[in-house]
């Protein structure tokens, strides 16, 4: 239920993007015509007028045994417009319907997909970029392969020809794509090696659909609505959905650095990237850290290539203003940033931002977040997301595309730099705890301790220590997996309803990082806890994050710091180097000492985040009160209304149960703007609850 006068200001918020729409394509078309007047008579590599272009965009389509359904293609295209205002286009055949929706960068008229080898028998569809495409381009022309395009994207069909499922060690970039081989019946799909593009697939007897997005696979009514239980499960402690699962249990993520291969029927998986924390030698410091900038540089260069506006997304920590100071090096012209605030100073940075801003002369640009306006957007942003998704940053960096996509079409970001360089707190918090073995005989007696300490009624400094001894009672791999966690084992046993635990009574979420901590090749805990979040909370979490709430927006997001040569690179780097005592990020800080200023690099790490103990206390609590503790709610029979009850409670009263409690709100949503369509978000009213904030 919603407060009066919101169906109004989603109304306007519609206008104001429509208008913004149209500004920006409008611009669009006018600098394509621009550049490729520029480029006529140029002339490329094979005598063609050289107008080359890049697109973002998203896909779909159906392969199977038998004709598939063109316009069910099509329907699902249709779904994911906001991946691909600029246009669309398919191809059917047989057993064969492949769809996409086009983002043009440039080469407006000429950029449309799918792309096709010379003979027509190899057809592909393509989400992302290949920032090494002229390259490749070069190579394959050389090797007597004929371009019919100029984009990006024909790379693909030829690179198959030679290298067959191999093509991608050749690929940098970012990418989700299909490649449909029609003499021999087959479908190739791929993810980029870290996860920066969804792929989302069906398999139903001896078919297969596939899509950038759940809303386009769920776009068919005949596909179940059936939550699963074991993502369902693990949603609840990570506070997003891990690949492989899906939050409804006939639709699966293919994982990145993985391919999928359908042929008559028959689906195979196969994982050709993961990135290797084998020590390796790394010379001096000095000389790492200047390799560090070379690196960066090179990452960034290539993610500037654009003749669509392009900015950055400053948050005013060090990843997103090392990624400005690279950008200023490289460019003749301001760069445009864009910072998100909040009235709360504890988790507002504008500050930082701007002194980075002044230091290079960026045009740069702020807004400020305030509960009323999370309120309003909460519905939108279920929506986009398609499941539940409870990282709490999703608002902000929802308003800052919003904001970005009013002047540019691109922007480079500062994600990955902390799985790069070890920037997380919580790396140098297990490295002490690491120190600290306890006698296998005082473990129990330590759980026991702190236990009582965390779940009782005590201060919330016991209540913090409970929290220390209970870890330091854990192996390292459960103690990351309950550092990482939002609803611990015990909490979801007690929150549970009988139906509900039984069907997840064998699952155990800290497995997934187990898993990957055991299997690690680093040397060192540091760089396994890199290892384990590079595969779980990078892809699962923070890339989900950003390309949901860019693509939302017609934004184009690029992330230099994953750029696999420099992952690579830093992965064999010494732990030491990157967390050192209480300080993180200790290589990068040395390396952006001739870029950045003194008081960025030695201030406390911040993070995204949102003032939401406040906000669920205040402007979002009747809806909380409203969604959580509703019949709607309590008929779905998942979780027991008096645990539920108890967590607002226990919240109004100042126990923190903000993480909890978010989660449990935005899976109801999702329900509420996904699950279930025909509720009016527009139109519902808020119902009183008690308190008010003070």
């Amino acid at each position: 239920m919603f407060p009066e006068g919101k169906g109004q200001a989603l109304r306007s918020q519609a206008r104001l993007n429509a208008r913004i729409c149209v500004v920006c394509i409008s611009e669009a078309l006018r600098s394509a015509r621009e550049a490729v007047h520029r480029r006529v008579g140029a002339g490329d590599v094979d005598g063609r007028c050289n107008t080359w272009g890049a697109f973002m965009c998203g896909v779909a389509g159906i392969v199977s045994t038998s004709p598939p359904d063109p316009e069910q293609v099509r329907v699902m295209c249709r779904r994911i417009t906001h991946r691909g205002p600029d246009g669309e286009g398919y191809h059917t055949d047989a057993h064969a319907a492949l769809g996409m929706r086009r983002l043009a960068i440039i080469d407006v008229a000429g950029g449309d997909q799918p792309v096709y080898n010379e003979d027509r028998t190899v057809a592909a569809v393509f989400n992302g970029e290949i920032y090494n495409f002229m390259e490749l381009r070069a190579q394959l022309v050389a090797r007597g392969h004929r371009f019919a395009t100029d984009g990006d994207t024909e790379v693909l069909v030829h690179l198959y020809e030679e290298h067959g499922e191999d093509l991608v060690a050749h690929l940098r970039g970012m990418f989700a794509f299909a490649i449909w081989d029609m003499a021999r019946r087959q479908l190739l799909l791929a993810r980029d090696r870290v996860g920066k593009k969804p792929l989302y697939y069906r398999q139903s007897g001896t078919s297969l659909a596939f899509a950038s997005e759940l809303k386009a696979l769920m776009a068919d009514p005949a596909v179940s609505r059936e939550v699963d239980p074991v993502a369902l499960h693990h949603y609840l402690t990570y506070q997003y959905v891990p690949a492989p699962w899906s939050i409804y249990s006939a639709v699966r993520k293919l994982p990145p650095g993985h391919l999928l291969v359908w042929q008559d029927g028959e689906v195979s998986l196969r994982r050709y990237w993961k990135l290797d924390f084998t020590p390796r030698p790394a010379g001096g410091e000095r000389e790492a850290a200047e390799q560090a900038r070379e690196l960066l540089l090179d990452a960034t260069r290539v993610r500037m290539v654009s003749e669509r506006p392009l900015g950055a997304f400053l948050s005013g920590g060090i990843d997103s203003s090392a990624v400005v100071a690279a950008m200023a090096r490289l460019s003749d012209r301001p760069v445009k940033t864009f910072c998100i605030g909040f009235d709360d100073q504890r988790f507002d940075e504008r500050t930082y931002a701007a002194t980075v801003a002044r230091r290079y002369g960026t045009d740069h640009h702020e807004f400020v977040v305030a509960g009323s306006s999370a309120l309003e957007v909460l519905p939108t942003v279920a929506r986009h997301f398609d499941e539940p998704f409870a990282d709490s940053s999703a608002i902000p960096c929802f308003f800052v595309a919003e904001l970005s996509r009013q002047q540019v079409t691109v922007v480079l970001n500062g994600d990955g730099g902390d799985e790069c360089f070890g920037g997380y707190r919580r790396y140098a918090f297990m490295k002490r705890m690491g120190r600290m073995q306890p006698p296998n005989a005082l473990r129990g007696v330590l759980n026991l301790v702190g236990s009582a300490l965390a779940q009782g009624n005590t201060t919330p400094r016991l209540r913090r220590v409970g929290r220390g001894l209970r870890l330091l009672a854990e192996t390292p791999q459960h103690r990351y997996a309950s550092l990482m966690s939002y609803f611990t084992r015990e909490g979801k046993d007690a929150l549970y309803t009988e139906a509900l635990h039984e069907q997840v009574a064998s699952i155990d979420s800290y497995e997934l990082i187990r898993q990957v901590f055991d299997t690690s090749r680093a040397d060192e805990d540091v760089n396994r806890l890199m290892d384990v979040d590079v595969n779980t909370y990078l892809p699962g979490d923070l890339l989900v994050k950003v390309d949901i709430t860019t693509m939302a927006h017609s934004l184009e997001a690029r992330s230099p710091f994953l750029d696999h040569h420099l992952m690579e690179w830093a992965a064999g780097l010494p732990g030491r180097w990157k967390v050192d005592g209480r300080v993180t990020k200790a290589l990068l800080k040395k390396a952006m000492i001739p870029w950045l200023p003194s008081e960025l690099l030695t201030r406390p790490k911040a993070g995204f985040g949102v003032p939401l103990a406040d906000w669920l206390r205040c402007e979002l609590r009747p809806l909380a009160y409203d969604l959580l503790t509703d019949n709607t709610a309590r008929s779905r029979g998942l979780f027991r209304p008096e645990v539920v009850r108890q967590l607002l409670q226990d919240h109004d009263e100042g126990r923190d149960r903000s993480n909890q409690l978010w989660s449990l709100l935005q899976f109801e949503l999702w329900q509420r703007t996904c699950a279930e369509p025909s509720w009016d978000t527009a139109t519902a009213t808020a119902q009183p609850a008690q308190g008010s904030c003070g």
